[in-house]
């Protein structure tokens, strides 16, 4: 009698299958509404085809639509398959690379064939039909085991360099798996979905093209990508394609052009170019932030630029963050025509790509005792970052950024109270703004520095911190991340959630206890002995330059009146009213309202249009009638009605909105 396998369900109950049987066989054993909804399974915890057959005894837990998560991972990378079968099918010669699912969808890399040109964004419909095509064949996605020597000679044999090499690097021995759906097939670790027509063939849209080297390398091949949006069923793409369109609209890059804020260009790669009219917002962030952490206790220091590389080494991020650092000959270059630039023996210094450990080189100046903690470091510190020129990303992603950093050098028992009063502090912040956020605790990574009961001490005080302040829980997105914690420390994180549903990282706050140990920082204790303190890394928008890109774009440039560059305009309709529009403009900046004036001999509603595509909060309208009356017709941005009113009701009004949130109190005491 042929042994049975024993399957574990997630209620507990077994199952007794026959040897060879499958996932799918489980579920039509246990109902046809299940065996037509499961679309894969957790073997022992592994995500695996519902097609393959257990091995053994094993805990199964099956796979369906509603498991939103996996099931888009499996879709996305079958859209992936899909489109690289299309592509051949259509362009022959075309070689396959790399085709992996994305966070919204999926992407392929192909070499076309020789003088064929890249793929263009006119190719996309004809390489959508097709792929509707083999998605209606409904043909299986079958999994087979080959050698590494089988995957190489195949795909020499079918002109796939590319696979080929890729293959020749993989090593001997180990479980190697293609993918096939009929004459086609990939090198693929899986799973997949058990046949192409499991996926909804108008819940998916191919986006765009670009180049990309192969393995990433700007020395190989460019190749072209072909990059597409995938999705469980139309609903979900069409929210998504809106989410697209809401996003262009408020791309701080098209809004910072549009409002005068900023602009990037080649001769300093990664770094702004603020305009006067962004720079008042940076302003306003940056007086903003000395204010709560004035209020917070922290003091502000200015640290050097620039510090010689033996430092770095001490820290430990010379050897872990180097190539990521701008780094400075310390000797005078050569001038002559011939010779080298720089000697081979020239020392070198580096431009801080952050602010911690000159910092500590601050804390470190005279002798500090344990009744003078906790001492809080704040610093508007520039920082340089080199990173590569295809990640750069307007305000987002930048080489030249300046944090609203701070450290907090404290003992053990002020480490839990020093976190949670940061966490209180930075919910402040958040909520002046409207964000709504989330806190994410980033665990240790597999490289780091430091001892296991270090890093497990410094992980429960962020733990308990999180608790006494009452955030640890589904209301704030409490979530524990594995292996994404910095090297040297964990870190809470605060994720904002924007108008359009976009999840931003911005704060962070790492309990740090190794780089006191590697730079030698100490304070008196009670016992008349050294010891080392805590350093807490905290910052709450992260960059200013990110989070003046974020509000562009939470707010779709339509600034909350305090951050407005300019939050006025007395715009007038004839000349009659220069002089009352220069009296109103005094009266306003008297008032401490930033407000211009349009005196210019044009029609009011090409300033009205100007100015709202400026974004200006508030449009005071004045033609002879109000100059005699005294009073205003302000036009809101977003408002279709115009309202009239006396000019001191004006000011009163605008004065409220205008005051940053942390002073309103002050203002209607």
């Amino acid at each position: 009698m042929t042994e049975l396998l024993k399957i574990s369900l997630p209620d507990g109950s077994v199952r007794e299958m026959p040897r060879g049987s499958t996932p799918a066989d489980v579920a039509a054993a246990i109902g046809p509404g299940l065996a037509k909804a499961a679309i894969a399974a957790r073997v022992n915890g592994e995500l695996r085809d519902i097609t393959r057959p257990f091995e053994g005894d094993a805990e199964l837990a099956l796979v369906t639509s509603k498991d939103v998560d996996e099931a888009l991972e499996l879709a996305r990378h079958d859209y992936a398959h899909v489109l690289a079968e299309a592509v051949q099918n259509l362009f022959p010669g075309t070689q396959i690379t790399f085709g992996p699912a994305t966070d919204d969808g999926f992407y392929y890399d192909f070499a076309p064939a020789e003088g064929r040109g890249a793929f263009t964004e006119e190719d996309l419909p004809k390489i959508e039909e097709e792929m509707r095509r083999i998605i209606a064949a409904d043909t299986p996605l079958e999994r087979e085991v080959w050698t590494r020597q089988q995957l190489i000679q195949w795909f020499k044999d079918h002109g796939e360099s590319f696979k080929a090499e890729w293959a020749a690097e993989l090593p001997e021995g180990e479980e190697l798996t293609i993918y096939r759906q009929g004459d086609w097939l990939d090198m693929c670790r899986g799973p997949h979905l058990a046949s192409t027509g499991k996926l909804d063939p108008q819940a998916f849209k191919l986006t765009r093209v670009s180049g990309a080297y192969w393995r990433g390398d700007q020395k190989n091949a460019m190749l072209s990508r072909i990059y597409g949006t995938g999705w469980l069923n139309k609903k979900q793409l069409n929210e998504h394609l809106h989410r697209l369109e809401e996003a262009a609209k408020r791309d701080h890059r098209k809004l910072g052009r549009e409002m005068d804020l900023f602009h990037l260009q080649e001769e300093a790669h990664g770094s702004v170019f603020w305009h006067p009219q962004g720079y008042k917002i940076w302003r306003q962030l940056e007086s903003y932030m000395r204010r709560k952490m004035d209020g917070a206790g922290y003091r502000e220091i200015k640290t050097p630029q620039v510090m010689d590389a033996r430092q770095w080494e001490q820290s430990g991020h010379w050897g872990k963050y180097r190539e990521n650092m701008f780094v400075i000959p310390d000797e005078v270059p050569n001038t002559e025509d011939e010779g080298e630039l720089v000697s081979k023996d020239a020392d070198w210094m580096a431009l801080k790509p952050m602010n911690c450990p000159a910092h500590v080189l601050v804390f470190k100046q005279g002798i500090t005792s344990y009744r003078e903690l906790p001492i809080r470091l704040g610093e508007m510190g520039c920082c340089h970052r080199n990173e590569p020129h295809g990640a750069l990303h307007g305000l987002m992603r930048v080489r030249q950024f300046t944090q609203d950093d701070a450290h907090i050098f404290c003992t053990e028992k002020q480490v839990v109270e020093e976190v949670r009063a940061f966490i209180e502090l930075a919910d402040t912040v958040y909520r002046d703004f409207g964000f709504k956020y989330a806190i994410k605790l980033a665990l240790r990574p597999e490289q780091r520095f430091g001892s296991d009961a270090d890093w497990d001490k410094a992980e429960q005080e962020l733990r308990d911190a999180v608790a006494e302040a009452g955030m640890m829980n589904d209301e704030y997105g409490w979530e524990e991340l594995p292996g994404e914690g910095a090297f040297y420390a964990p870190k809470l994180e605060w994720h904002l959630t924007d108008a359009i549903g976009r999840t931003w990282q911005v704060g962070t706050i790492q309990g740090d206890r190794v780089l006191p140990e590697r730079l030698d920082a100490s304070y008196i204790g009670e016992d008349g002995e050294k010891h080392r303190p805590v350093m807490l890394h905290r910052a709450i928008f992260g960059s200013y330059e990110r989070f003046i890109g974020i509000l562009i774009e939470h707010f779709a440039g339509k600034l909350p009146v305090w951050l407005a560059p300019t939050q006025a305009v007395v715009a007038t309709i004839v000349s009659d009213a220069d002089d009352y529009a220069s009296e109103a403009l005094a009266k306003l900046r008297a008032a401490g309202i930033r407000a211009e004036s349009d005196l210019r001999n044009e029609k009011i509603n090409y300033k009205v249009r100007e100015h709202s595509l400026a974004k200006v909060p508030h449009l005071l309208v004045v033609g002879k009638r109000e100059a005699e009356e005294g009073t205003v017709a302000v036009r809101t941005l977003g408002e279709k009605e115009q309202r009239v009113m006396s000019l001191d009701e004006a000011i009163a009004m605008l004065r409220d909105g205008a005051t940053p949130p942390d002073l309103l109190a002050d203002l209607r005491d």
